[in-house]
């Protein structure tokens, strides 16, 4: 199952009370006060890792707490150190507060980590205070308590291309065809409900990566059908592929739509190089076919055009 989305609660550890204790052994007298310092509170640590490629774990378990600190002891021993809690997500997370939806960190690279919650410091021993004036202090700190916070985790796909289209356009069809992937195809709206990821070969050598992503409706950027799910993913892509069908009656206010959904999410996307493309071509005899300007029409069935949209989407990423 692809996850792509979790809010969790996060709780460093407490950090362990300073120790009263006063040294005393036979044969010295007077031998002050030995109490040791409390222990760190453990902290919270999310890490990249590129091994994973979903956030299943944490739709399952939404509490994370870290070790607290060992209080110190006497003779100037001190308490351990609370243990660390680490979150490991994939490439692509990012990670903010719940609660003002600050970012906290952009994880795109392997190993690369960021502490959301740090632990409590340990509360000092009284043989920290002692003083020529006050030798034997009868006191201790207590220790300080550890962040907690709610965080929301976004995961992004990396992909060069990602496919834009309304619902049931033909993209999953279209990446089955161009790439080794085998997304779900049928014939009703909505049978991508998670991202997909294609490589798709360019001669012997050289390939790109091309999303599959759900299909996107009026409304998307106000949160309508997948659309918040799916526009996140869009902004990882360099550039787009904009799907329209060939069959509709106007394709110009088709793509008109898609790119004002995009702009109303973020102005930025519309930074992005793009291709359109005509799909279903072999359904349109090629003298009623009304296309875009500079659009390829394509055809899944037939294969038709295909390679002329590779060769363009390939020349757009190493631009890009």
């Amino acid at each position: 199952m692809f996850v792509d989305y979790a809010k969790i609660y996060v709780k460093a550890g407490d950090g362990g009370d300073g120790c009263v204790s006063f040294r005393r052994e036979k044969f010295v007298p007077k031998g002050g006060p030995d109490g040791g310092d409390g222990g760190k509170g453990g902290d919270v640590v999310v890490v990249a890792d590129r091994n994973l490629s979903t956030l299943l774990d944490y739709r399952y378990r939404t509490h994370y707490k870290a070790g607290r600190g060992e209080h110190g002891k006497g003779s100037k021993r001190h308490g351990r150190n609370g243990e660390d809690v680490v979150l490991r997500v994939p490439l692509g997370t990012v990670v903010k507060d719940a609660r003002t939806g600050r970012v906290l960190a952009d994880l795109t690279e392997h190993g690369q980590r960021v502490v959301v919650a740090r632990g409590g410091r340990g509360g000092r021993g009284n043989a920290r205070f002692a003083t020529p004036t006050d030798r034997a202090p009868r006191y201790a700190e207590r220790g300080r308590r550890g962040q907690e916070r709610w965080i929301e985790l976004e995961l992004k796909l990396f992909a060069d291309v990602g496919m834009v289209g309304f619902p049931n356009v033909g993209k999953s069809t279209l990446l089955s065809r161009l790439s080794a992937a085998h997304p779900k195809v049928a014939d009703y709206p909505f049978t991508t409900l998670e991202p997909a990821l294609g490589v798709v070969r360019v001669g012997d050598y050289e390939s790109f990566v091309l999303a599959d992503l759900p299909g996107l409706v009026e409304g998307a950027h106000l949160g309508k059908g997948l659309g918040l799910q799916f526009l996140r993913h869009v902004e990882r892509t360099k550039a787009l592929l904009f799907l329209v069908e060939s069959t509709s009656p106007d394709p110009e206010g088709d793509l008109d739509k898609l790119m004002h959904e995009l702009e109303s999410y973020s102005p930025e996307l519309l930074t992005k190089p793009y291709v359109v493309a005509m799909s279903k071509a072999d359904l349109v005899p090629p003298e009623e076919r009304r296309g875009l300007d500079g659009a390829t029409f394509v055809s899944s069935v037939t294969g038709e055009g295909l390679e002329e949209l590779v060769g363009k989407l390939w020349r757009m990423v190493k631009s890009s």
